[in-house]
C-alpha cells in the first residue's frame, strides 16, 4: 500500500526533473530575427526616400557561410497602400532592393554591394552596420501619391535565400539557421505637399 502511494509521487517527481533539465538543456528560445528599429520617409528631389534602421546579428551558421565565401543577400521590401471602402486597397508602391554581403579570402575583406556600388570593410561587423542602415532609398515618385491623402507605409528586411546559388537554396529551405527576417513595420504617411 505504501508502494502504491509512493510510486505516483516518484513518477511525478521524475517527470518534473526531466522537464526542468530538458528546458535547461534546450536553452533560451532562438532570437534569429531582424527587428525594425525605426523607419521614416523624407522628401527628396523627385518624391520621397526611405530611411530605416534594422537590428540583427548573424548566427554562427550564417557567419561560417560568409567566411567560406558563400554570399548572403538581404532584401528590403517597401509597400505603400491606401484603403478603399468600395474596392481592394490601392497599392501605388511596391518596391524591393537587395544588398549582397560577401567575403574575399585573398584580400581578407568583406564586401557590401548593391546595384553598381561596392564597398569593402576589414570586419564583418563594419559590413553589417552598412546593411542594417537603409538610407536615402528613393521609394515614392511624387506622381504616385495624391496630396492630402494618408497612406499606410510598410517596410521589412529578410535574408533572401532565393538569390543564393541553387545548391545552397535547398539546404537553406530545410535549415532554421537560414531563417532571418523581420516583421512588417507599419506607419502612416500623409502627403502634405509634392516633393520639389
Amino acid at each position: 500500500m505504501i508502494i502504491k502511494r509512493f510510486f505516483p509521487l516518484r513518477l511525478a517527481a521524475l517527470i518534473w526533473i526531466a522537464l526542468v533539465f530538458g528546458f535547461v538543456a534546450a536553452g533560451p528560445a532562438r532570437a534569429d530575427s531582424i527587428s525594425v528599429q525605426r523607419a521614416s520617409l523624407q522628401a527628396d528631389a523627385s518624391g520621397w526616400s526611405l530611411d530605416a534602421r534594422f537590428d540583427f546579428e548573424l548566427n554562427s551558421s550564417l557567419e561560417d557561410a560568409v567566411n567560406k565565401g558563400i554570399p548572403l543577400y538581404f532584401t528590403t521590401d517597401f509597400e505603400l497602400t491606401r484603403p478603399r471602402w468600395y474596392w481592394f486597397d490601392e497599392q501605388p508602391v511596391n518596391v524591393s532592393q537587395s544588398i549582397r554581403l560577401s567575403f574575399q579570402p585573398l584580400t581578407r575583406e568583406y564586401r557590401v554591394s548593391s546595384g553598381g556600388l561596392q564597398l569593402g570593410f576589414p570586419t564583418l561587423d563594419e559590413a553589417l552596420s552598412v546593411i542594417r542602415h537603409v538610407t536615402s532609398w528613393h521609394v515614392i515618385d511624387h506622381n504616385q501619391v495624391s496630396p492630402g491623402e494618408t497612406y499606410a507605409a510598410s517596410v521589412r528586411m529578410q535574408l533572401d535565400v532565393a538569390l543564393m546559388p541553387k545548391l545552397f537554396q535547398i539546404d537553406a529551405v530545410n535549415n532554421r539557421d537560414w531563417n532571418l527576417s523581420s516583421d512588417w513595420k507599419r506607419f502612416n504617411f500623409t502627403v502634405t505637399e509634392r516633393a520639389r
